[in-house]
């Protein structure tokens, strides 16, 4: 039945599409209206958001946007996913990773793991941070080895941690066409790490004995983590990636594998990170890319990328560390949407040391919930169609495909990490966003927004320090201001008390209320505690409030309005109390009695590294 209203007018009749022109016009009112004057494309773009990589998200995709066929899922050149019924039989592998060198509590963790929804292992075996390779044995003990696929991360020299994979495989009567997983032979990878030469001849022994008895296990890792890790963005990872795997087709094939049979040996890793549609973006468009290659070396159907997603190291925060809960979470979406086979959700403590129990189970619920109970994986590629996230797609293959063929022009990805080319190009790039997260235009929740100086610290069993070589750095969103936290943090061990700053709040609150909470949250940011009480002062009041602050600079805050009215005089009766310094909470105006302006965009970590100097917080 359709209603009709009064009048006559059906309710089910078709809107008219509104014109790309009508939807701008309308942008040019809200504009107008929040006092901005933009007209045209223009207001377009004030609306779009800059990506690295000279990308840009705008406000509004239609079908005008639509890029070249994806394909069908399962199906060349794979955007879509791998496999055709993508994660819905089984959702994705559960991969988490452990990092302990006590084959005991290892085996404690591990068994836990499996028994609470984690499907596959990744252990570090060897070196400083892993098992000892003869307590691999005690460490799976309990384990049922043919359903639970093991992934090695062994280091330099995998050799001896892969011989004892495959002797416990041997002595539990594991046949060899059962046993799943990866060998995580990597010599590029190691080579970022560390500044050492890659060990080409042990990643194709494994490759050929894998390919000849072992058809459920996979040599070699692709791993991208690196790049990501030392700043690079996502179309330098991508890049970098693809020219790591050629790397690895041209060592397997030389070798006497076919292409096929070297693609089969190959699991390429990914950074998922909080900005989920970037994420999704990044899988699709590596699937891609790796098709072409595949098409290019004459073997189309071998283009099938298996992809295993990690959440991000560089987003986790050492400070409100639960926060990281909220990133990991967009993070595992992300790759699940995006068609990862196997995700590794990093837990909340992960930055602060070893992980403890609840942060384990923590990190493997997020997978479960988002499998279980938000049905993410019921839906083969659910962002496909998405003109948003095939356009983001399109445009992240073209840069990292562009990245590609430079880094082969020099040479390979061998060569150009010999030549600091890799360090130069991802030094610049997180230079870059360095600024950006100075400026606060790169928000961190609990660092630069929203901090918190009297959170509980959350404490971790250390992780063993690991050897220093000359291989790339690894980068973090927080570590700027985390510097500025820690030298708070020392100055109350030492005194008592944390650096303050008074905030004079001129007016009702109802005219300083933004600005006086955008100037606490900056200086909160730097460690330094703001004391807003009272809550308005004026010129015959800021004096006797400053002195009972107990703080040795001011911070202005009101209105543009009463700024000229009123904050030349309070910003001299300021200093005329003690006040060292006067901060303006705004940019630079007409009235000139504050020292240093601060405002949206400003370098925070510039100013308030300054002020610590100047007032000697070491």
């Amino acid at each position: 039945m359709t209603v009709q209203p009064a009048d006559g007018f059906s309710l089910a009749a078709e809107f008219p599409d509104p014109s790309h022109d009508q939807w701008q016009s309308l942008v040019e009112g809200v504009l107008r209206r929040s006092g901005k004057e933009f007209t045209g494309p223009a207001a377009e773009e004030a609306l779009s958001t800059a990506l690295g990589d000279g990308l840009t998200v705008r406000p509004l995709y239609t079908s005008a946007d639509t890029s070249a066929d994806p394909g069908l899922p399962g199906f060349a050149p794979f955007t879509r996913g791998s496999r055709a019924t993508g994660n819905t039989t089984d959702g994705w592998d559960v991969r988490q990773r452990h990092a302990l060198t006590d084959p005991v509590r290892l085996n404690e963790a591990v068994l836990g793991d499996l028994e609470n929804g984690v499907t596959s292992l990744w252990l570090a075996v060897g070196g400083p941070g892993g098992v000892p390779v003869s307590g691999l044995a005690r460490a799976l003990e309990g384990v049922y080895l043919d359903l639970a696929p093991v992934v090695l991360d062994a280091g330099a020299d995998p050799a001896p941690a892969i011989r004892e994979l495959l002797g416990l495989y041997e002595a539990r009567g594991i046949a060899k066409d059962s046993a799943r997983g990866s060998l995580g032979v990597d010599p590029l990878g190691q080579a970022a790490r560390t500044g050492t030469e890659p060990e080409w001849e042990s990643a194709v022994h494994w490759a050929r004995l894998c390919t000849r008895e072992y058809p459920g296990l996979r040599a070699l890792a692709v791993d991208a983590l690196p790049y990501h890790e030392a700043g690079g963005s996502a179309a330098e990872e991508l890049g970098l990636s693809l020219a790591t795997g050629v790397a690895c087709l041209r060592a397997l094939t030389a070798a006497g594998l076919s292409v096929e049979e070297a693609c089969a040996q190959l699991e390429f890793r990914y950074a998922a990170t909080a900005d989920q549609f970037l994420t999704i973006a990044k899988l699709r468009a590596a699937r891609r890319l790796w098709a072409r290659v595949a098409e290019v070396c004459g073997a189309p159907g071998a283009g099938a990328q298996r992809q295993h997603a990690v959440t991000s190291s560089v987003m986790m925060t050492r400070r409100d560390p639960w926060v990281n809960m909220l990133r990991t979470t967009l993070a595992c979406l992300g790759a699940g949407v995006g068609g990862a086979e196997s995700v590794t959700v990093l837990p909340f403590d992960h930055a602060l040391g070893l992980p403890d129990a609840f942060a384990r189970r923590i990190a493997r619920n997020t997978s479960t919930i988002l499998m279980e109970e938000s049905h993410l994986a019921r839906v083969t590629d659910p962002a496909g169609g998405s003109w948003y996230v095939e356009r983001l797609t399109d445009e992240l293959a073209a840069a990292a495909w562009a990245f590609f063929q430079e880094v082969e022009r020099a040479g390979g990805q061998e060569a150009a990490l010999g030549s600091g080319m890799v360090r130069e190009r991802l030094a610049a790039t997180w230079a870059a966003r360095s600024k950006d997260l100075a400026r606060r235009k790169e928000p961190v929740t609990g660092v630069s927004e929203f901090p918190a100086l009297d959170e509980r610290s959350v404490e971790r069993e250390p992780v063993p320090d690991a050897p220093s070589g000359g291989g790339l750095p690894r980068v973090r969103r927080d570590e700027a201001f985390e510097a500025l936290r820690a030298r708070s943090d020392a100055h109350l061990a030492a005194t008592g008390a944390r650096p303050k700053v008074f905030l004079a709040a001129l007016g009702p609150a109802a005219v300083h209320t933004a600005r006086a909470s955008f100037a606490a949250n900056l200086f909160l940011s730097g460690g330094i505690q703001p004391v807003h009480d009272p809550v308005s002062v004026d010129v015959s009041t800021a004096a006797a409030a400053f002195m009972a602050s107990g703080a040795r600079i001011a911070c202005l805050c009101s209105s543009d309005t009463l700024y000229a009215e009123q904050a030349d005089a309070v910003a001299s009766a300021l200093r005329a109390a003690g006040a060292e310094r006067v901060f303006l909470a705004g940019r630079p105006g007409e009235y000139t009695g504050a020292d240093v302006h601060v405002f949206a965009g400003c370098d925070v970590v510039a100013v308030l590294s300054s002020e610590l100097d100047r007032m000697g917080v070491a």
